[in-house]
């Protein structure tokens, strides 16, 4: 089955360049394209697409309110967005995985990046371009700006030690290729703890982890973990 996009950006020259690379792909469709943030939540209500490529800023209701929208819809618990916007600074790129986003990636990517992008969000992993850095995350994320709390602290008390590390290391921005060669576990492995994390602390896809992680301490920014306990293993 091929993954179904809806295509959300004020400038049709793009929109149409987007089409043209998504539907090259045979596991790739674009179902609807929205000029303007509301018309976005209203196809999205209508197709009720896999992923919804978000531009930020946009006449009307911009990307962000879009975008919360969107994540906040019961009925859309299925839709993804992945941000992509020219403006990739921290506080937006924060703002973003704060109401829901699960990627967010600069204009500037390579055709190879924005279709591979589109395939992971898809897939539930988290996507940060290069320019999203991890300190990004723990200078927003943990943050007394970091809004509605998505996971009270005690939910973590349900994780299993083992899911615990995992998750704290998936945080700090850890790939599971890398999270698997640190703890010396398989891929499959260490994909299940995560898939178990997410069920328990009611979070949607992976970026929700992460903002759940630094929301109830689980990691703290760089600049306490030195001083923080490790996380037990």
């Amino acid at each position: 089955m091929s993954i179904r996009v809806l295509l959300a950006d004020d400038q049709a020259l793009l929109r149409g360049t987007f089409r043209l690379l998504i539907d090259s792909c045979p596991d790739l469709e674009v179902v609807a394209e929205a000029a303007d943030g509301r018309e976005a939540v209203d196809l999205a209500r209508t197709h009720r697409p896999d992923i919804v490529l978000m531009d930020i800023r946009m006449p009307g209701t911009d990307g962000l309110a879009a975008t919360a929208a969107i994540c906040a819809d019961p009925g859309l618990s299925g839709t993804r967005v992945l941000v992509l916007t020219m403006y990739e600074t921290d506080e937006y790129v924060a703002r973003a995985l704060r109401v829901g986003a699960s990627g967010f990636l600069g204009k500037y990517v390579t055709t190879d990046t924005l279709l591979d992008g589109i395939r992971t969000v898809a897939a539930g992993e988290a996507l940060l371009s290069p320019g999203a850095t991890r300190a990004l995350i723990t200078r927003f994320l943990a943050g007394p700006a970091s809004g509605t709390l998505l996971a009270p602290p005690e939910r973590l008390d349900e994780l299993t030690p083992r899911e615990r590390e995992v998750t704290a290391l998936a945080a700090r921005g850890k790939s599971n290729d890398e999270i698997a060669g640190e703890l010396v576990l398989s891929v499959l492995t260490v994909r299940s703890h995560i898939q178990r994390a997410l069920t328990k602390l009611g979070a949607r896809d992976r970026a929700q982890l992460v903002v759940i992680a630094y929301q109830t301490g689980l990691v703290r920014p760089e600049s306490r973990q030195a001083n923080s306990p490790p996380v037990p293993g």
